[in-house]
């Protein structure tokens, strides 16, 4: 068993750790799973359930200076991770982060350990059009120490499924803990590129609806795209600081060669930024738009009744001093010309006006 390491922030009373609610509305309530790999003499040995937590507990199972082991966990439970915990030799403050799953997007970096903080991104049952968010953050949870790695996710997304675990958990694990949490760091942000291009497809389509058909259904796309730009920005904004810190600070557990690798991933989560800078840009505008598309057809809604009302403004008036004088007479059959001549001038006027409201874009 590992002696507990010494966390360099001040030590506190440890409360009991709650079921915290994990971003995107996941709760770690179930019992949790977990899957052994241990990399030693030019082979990986694979355990999973009670037969791993045995095997990490036993000699030939657990981090030495000769082997590099993997720990993971799925929707784990405080339970699973004091066990596991106990074995690495987690400090209760990262055990209690870990069972909790509420945390924020960090890296912090204690004696002999490394814990890292990020968000998964998958889609929703929602369709991207509907309006309502089609996309779900959930935490992931990385603790590189001396010799392991340990990953905590929801079950709904697997680590291995990542590019660099096809050819198998050898080439990874061979190469150390630092080069397995590499390996998970770029799958997860490379997870992030096609939200983005999907959040970029929807502006377009609707920047053009805002335009030709500028309705309450196009408002409620907008905001529920504005939501879901702001859960891809919230993940991948603070992955900027942590590759920053794994990058520049001097980190034992991180090998010189691997900080290539990690510069790497920095350099895409960089242009990832600015890609949703520039998106939420376009998604500010294009509200500014519709706002001013629905002002504008405002404005020739009004213009046309002002030209209605200059029409019947002029008949009625004329009716009006043609009613007061004439009518009497021409209904009797003594003005007949006169009511006639004064309908069709009415007329003609008013067909005057139309033509002129018509020509002056009013009507």
């Amino acid at each position: 068993m590992s002696p507990m390491p010494q966390a360099s922030r001040s030590k506190r009373r440890i409360p009991t750790p709650r079921l915290g609610r994990a971003h995107g509305g996941a709760l770690r309530t179930g019992t949790g799973h977990v899957r052994l790999a241990r990399w030693a003499g030019d082979h990986v040995t694979e355990w999973e359930g009670e037969a791993a937590l045995k095997a990490l507990a036993g000699p030939s199972g657990g981090p030495s200076a000769a082997a590099t082991v993997w720990v993971d966990l799925t929707d784990p439970d405080e339970k699973l991770v004091s066990r596991v915990g106990t074995v690495l030799g987690l400090h209760p403050l990262i055990a209690e982060d870990v069972s909790e799953g509420n945390q924020r997007a960090k890296i912090e970096v204690t004696a002999g350990l490394v814990h890292i903080v990020m968000f998964v991104l998958q889609a929703t049952d929602a369709a991207p059009a509907s309006g309502d968010a089609f996309v779900q953050a959930n935490e992931v949870d990385l603790v590189l120490g001396k010799g392991f790695l340990l990953s905590a996710h929801p079950g709904s997304w697997d680590p291995r499924s990542g590019d660099h675990f096809r050819p198998g958990l050898e080439p990874v694990l061979k190469a150390g803990g630092d080069h397995v949490l590499w390996a998970i760091v770029d799958a997860i942000v490379d997870g992030y590129f096609p939200f983005a291009d999907k959040l970029e497809d929807l502006i377009d389509l609707l920047q053009d609806d805002v335009v030709d058909r500028p309705t309450r259904q196009t408002l409620e796309r907008l905001f529920g795209l504005k939501r879901d730009l702001i859960a891809v920005r919230r993940a991948v904004s603070p992955v900027r600081e942590i590759l920053n810190q794994l990058t520049n600070r001097e980190l034992n557990l991180i090998g010189a060669e691997e900080v290539l690798y990690f510069r790497d991933i920095y350099d895409h989560v960089i242009r990832l930024a600015d890609e949703l800078d520039t998106d939420r840009e376009l998604v500010a505008a294009s509200v500014e738009i519709y706002l001013s598309t629905i002002n504008n057809n405002l404005s020739v809604i009004m213009k046309r009744l002002t030209g209605v009302t200059v029409i019947l403004a002029g008949i009625g008036a004329i009716a009006g001093i043609f009613g007061m004088s004439e009518a009497g007479l021409a209904f009797q059959g003594a003005e007949a010309g006169g009511f006639w001549l004064v309908t069709a001038i009415v007329v003609a006027i008013a067909v005057g006006a139309a033509l002129v409201l018509r020509k002056i874009d009013w009507i």
